[in-house]
């Protein structure tokens, strides 16, 4: 049982749900499986399930428990600061590629 670290700048979204929520309502939250340290009162870039750059969000908090099936799970909730234009989600996206979800060497 250990903590996994989150890049400081990436918060991935795995769920369309999940994001159309904080998309549309300018809040909402995330699941991720494990315990995992999300930094709270940062402000990050939210990336779809597809790796595409769409927002910044500012993270209110990040609750690891294990749940009633026994798992190890990071709830986090965040707010919406604002969507991307089309540029800077182009590049946030390009960068995060290289950077994160790209090949690792």
């Amino acid at each position: 049982m250990g903590f996994q670290t989150e890049f400081n700048s990436v918060c991935k979204f795995k769920s369309d749900q999940e994001l159309y929520e904080l998309l549309e309502y300018g809040r909402g939250k995330m699941v991720k499986k494990q315990f995992r340290v999300f930094p709270t009162g940062q402000k990050v870039i939210a990336y779809n399930p597809t790796n595409q750059a769409v927002a910044i969000v500012r993270i209110v908090a990040s609750i690891a428990e294990i749940n009633f099936q026994g798992e190890e799970v990071t709830q986090v909730e965040m707010e919406l600061v604002r969507r991307l234009t089309e540029e800077e989600a182009r590049v946030q996206t390009a960068l995060a590629h290289e950077m994160f979800f790209g090949e690792q060497s």
